[in-house]
């Protein structure tokens, strides 16, 4: 799985693709509806590539735990939904990812994965 070039920007929903550069920022696709905005140095935004899992030994790159997640549902999109109660999810995620860090992974964390996974599946 390709996770250059896929970014998250914090309060908005959703995956985007970095399309052009501008002088101020970056134009960006959603993953979700194809629709380009413009992202400004002032947005707080991650690129998937540099997202880590905090696992009981390491932190471990999203790749990975992506990687751990189609092994699991064989390809398919996960079993549990991402708007699950967060007990649900934290047994998933165990199941799946079984070193992550408990104390340090919170439901929302695992929220975001999961809905990141599903939305990645989709491409």
């Amino acid at each position: 799985m390709d996770l250059s070039g896929i970014i998250s920007i914090a309060g908005m929903s959703g995956l985007y693709k970095v399309v052009a550069q501008t002088k101020n920022g970056l134009i960006v696709e959603s993953l979700a509806d194809k629709k380009r905005i413009p992202v400004y140095a002032t947005h707080k935004v991650s690129t998937l590539e540099d997202v880590r899992i905090y696992s009981t030994e390491e932190e471990v790159p999203l790749k990975e735990v992506f990687q751990k997640i189609y092994d699991t549902e064989k390809g398919g999109t996960t079993a549990v939904d991402s708007k699950a109660a967060d007990a649900e999810l934290k047994k998933y995620f165990k199941a799946v990812f079984a070193e992550y860090d408990e104390d340090r992974v919170y439901g929302s964390d695992i929220k975001k994965v999961l809905s990141w996974y599903n939305i990645l599946h989709k491409e």
